[in-house]
């Protein structure tokens, strides 16, 4: 765009390079900022530091933290004998939202995908070995790709020959959904775990 400023130009790059934000949102996002005030582009700058500097990874779960252990890790409330497993950190917040699960989480640090040279060594599995027992039920979700599912099932086997009981999200139709919008895989899911009303 060489009637763009170079310091401009940049800083499109750098938002650009965030998923889901293509170029023009990356184009408004800079010029936003350009427009915006001294103060407003100090604190953003500021939020983007402390993020780096002041979070850490939970030594129990994997999730985001400023305290070590996090705050649900420590929160004895929560149901010990139940663990979500989750691909990224970011997962937790999904979960979190809610105000329905009251178990405990363990990240994964992503999924097994051989073709990206990432095997079980990779990802937490042992830590997450080491965690359970057999009074414990483990809910696998992760995300409903190929290497999700690849990876559920490659820790359903583990958890299994530990005697540890799992299970797995449900999948189906979403609510408000209507029938002619929803993929075949998606129909046959749901027909697979219907339940009884």
């Amino acid at each position: 765009m060489g009637f763009v400023p170079q310091p401009v130009e940049k800083l499109i790059e750098a938002f650009a390079k965030f998923p889901g934000i293509g170029k023009k949102t990356a184009q408004r996002m800079a010029f936003y900022v350009l427009k915006s005030n001294n103060q407003q582009a100090v604190q953003l700058a500021e939020a983007v530091m402390d993020v780096k500097s002041k979070i850490l990874s939970c030594t129990i779960c994997g999730g985001i933290t400023v305290e070590d252990p996090c705050a649900i890790c420590s929160d004895s409330k929560r149901q010990e004998n139940l663990l979500c497993i989750v691909e990224e950190s970011s997962d937790i917040y999904v979960f979190e939202k809610t105000n329905s699960y009251r178990g405990k989480y363990h990240v994964l640090g992503g999924v097994l995908s051989p073709l990206d040279g990432i095997g079980p060594d990779d990802l937490t599995i042992d830590n997450l070995m080491s965690r359970v027992n057999e009074n414990m039920e483990v809910i696998l979700a992760t995300n409903p790709s190929i290497e999700g599912e690849a990876t559920a099932l490659y820790i359903s086997r583990l958890l299994k020959e530990k005697g540890v009981k799992s299970s797995r999200l449900a999948r189906g139709i979403p609510v408000g959904g209507l029938l002619e919008y929803i993929d075949e895989a998606t129909l046959i899911r749901a027909i697979e775990g219907r339940v009884e009303l």
